[in-house]
């Protein structure tokens, strides 16, 4: 009898799952993923050409999701009207940050490896790249208010990304320590609110 080829293919992305959160991509061993799985390491490469491959299979869907879904909110912003800009700063970052933890409470394990599993692969660089682009569009907006007048003080690009950076951190320990979804919308909505008090402060 023929094997299922999406049944193999599941129990490999199973095994792997389980593997690369146990291990990181690094540490993880092909030879167990197979093993776990139950099939030959010929026939895993009927379905996967490399380990990384593998991971990669698993992580990219939603790498993209949050990736796409982060540069829409972006852009969409940047293309409103200047005059129209800091009426609807809060709404903006806001509505993404929800949906993000959102999507990742729904999508836990998988996440998990994009952010904290992905050290060898073309993901390790993920959080690093939001983090740039959200200085890049925050460098943007600053021009923006002081093109309406607004009294902006010159920010050090390194000062903007460090502030970035611990805002994404703070974010994604709702991966880390696995929160259910209400505490996570809670303690993400004061951290927001948080560090919008501090980007006030520095705009005096």
């Amino acid at each position: 009898m023929q094997e299922n080829t999406a049944d193999t293919r599941e129990r490999i992305l199973s095994a792997a799952l389980d593997e690369f959160l146990d291990k990181g991509f690094r540490g993880a061993s092909l030879r167990q993923i197979v093993k776990h799985a139950g099939v030959t390491t010929g026939a895993f490469y009927g379905y996967f050409s490399s380990k990384e491959a593998l991971f990669a299979s698993i992580v990219e869907p939603h790498a993209a999701a949050l990736m796409g879904r982060f540069m829409e909110a972006q852009i969409t912003f940047a293309e409103l009207p200047r005059e129209e800009q800091p009426n609807h700063m809060g709404e903006a970052s806001g509505d993404y940050i929800r949906w993000m933890v959102d999507y990742i409470c729904h999508n836990r394990e998988p996440v998990k490896l994009l952010f904290c599993r992905a050290e060898g692969t073309s993901y390790e660089h993920f959080i690093h790249t939001m983090v740039e682009t959200e200085v890049e569009y925050t460098l943007k907006y600053m021009d923006v208010l002081r093109s309406l007048g607004h009294d902006v003080p010159e920010l050090d690009p390194s000062l903007c990304h460090i502030i970035a950076s611990g805002m994404f951190s703070g974010i994604f320990e709702v991966v880390i320590h696995d929160m259910p979804l209400k505490e996570a919308m809670k303690n993400v909505s004061q951290l927001r609110s948080f560090y919008t008090a501090g980007w006030l402060e520095l705009m005096k």
